[in-house]
């Protein structure tokens, strides 16, 4: 009898990676064919240190953002601060920020003018004013202790739910936390004029100021490091006039974010092994967006 005819002997037939048809082999057989297809790392993207430090100055400047506007509330809750002062920055500051955004590109604005802008500004003014009485008695049947950790817990969730690829507009959701937040603060302060300006800050910081920095980092991209350091530099000054161990908490988070963070990522890149074969699930690449109309 010839060599290949013994009972170890490999079928005739060859095998086929096909699941309903019945072929001469066992449950568990693996051809040496199967992992010819196997392919690593498909699609990875290489990432550069300095690149990422630059994307990951975003989080550290909204972090920053989020401990100036802490800062801000506690000096008027101090007396430190009076509403019209922080009225007054507020304006200067977004007449400043308009012209800027103006003057980098209006492309994306859906037509608005600033005419239609002076108009949504002034109502938002009118409204907040006028329910600033209301707002302020709000929280009146409601603890502090409660009002505090709510408020901590509703800018922490904004944190976790901003936007950070796409920060311009802010997402409902991280705006609608960190205006939840400024009112219950602002419920705290000592008069209704107080309110209506804690509440003006919380709209530069929270809504206006992310589109205003979002169009710096599009138009004019060498400007971005300066105004995001300069703006975690405010927030841990902020806070070290009303808690020097937190300030230096803050800093060191910041420095984490900024610098450790990404290190570790590019590090840990390149121990990246993604496989990819004839096991994954099929994809449908065919355009199918003709059924859907």
């Amino acid at each position: 009898m010839g060599a290949d005819s013994g009972p170890c002997a490999p079928p005739a037939v060859p095998w086929r990676k096909v699941l309903y048809e019945r072929q001469p082999y066992p449950d568990n057989y693996v051809d040496p064919r199967f992992l010819e297809d196997l392919k690593r790392n498909v699609g990875v993207r290489q990432y550069r240190y300095w690149n990422v430090v630059r994307e990951a100055g975003l989080v550290s400047q909204q972090v920053s953002c989020v401990s100036l506007f802490v800062s801000l509330w506690s000096y008027m809750e101090q007396g430190d601060l009076s509403p019209s002062t922080l009225l007054w920055a507020g304006l200067l500051s977004s007449l400043v920020g308009y012209v800027l955004y103006k003057v980098l590109g209006d492309s994306s604005t859906g037509g608005r003018t600033s005419w239609t802008d002076l108009q949504s500004a002034a109502i938002f003014l009118a409204f907040t004013f006028g329910f600033s009485p209301v707002l302020k008695t709000l929280t009146e049947s409601v603890s502090t202790d409660t009002v505090y950790a709510m408020s901590a817990m509703m800018l922490l969730a904004h944190l976790v739910s901003f936007p950070y690829a796409q920060p311009s507009p802010p997402g409902s959701l991280s705006l609608n936390v960190a205006l939840f937040a400024s009112v219950c603060l602002a419920s705290r302060l000592p008069g209704a004029l107080h309110t209506f300006a804690m509440l003006t800050c919380a709209l530069l910081v929270f809504a206006l100021w992310p589109c205003l920095l979002h169009r710096l980092k599009e138009q004019a991209p060498w400007s971005f490091p300066w105004i995001a350091g300069l703006v975690s530099f405010c927030g841990v000054a902020g806070l070290a006039s009303l808690w020097p161990t937190g300030a230096l908490l803050l800093f060191f988070a910041l420095l984490t974010l900024t610098l450790i963070c990404p290190l570790l990522l590019v590090r840990l890149q390149r121990h990246k092994d993604n496989i990819h074969g004839p096991w994954d699930e099929a994809e449908i690449r065919e355009d199918l967006s003709h059924f859907l109309s």
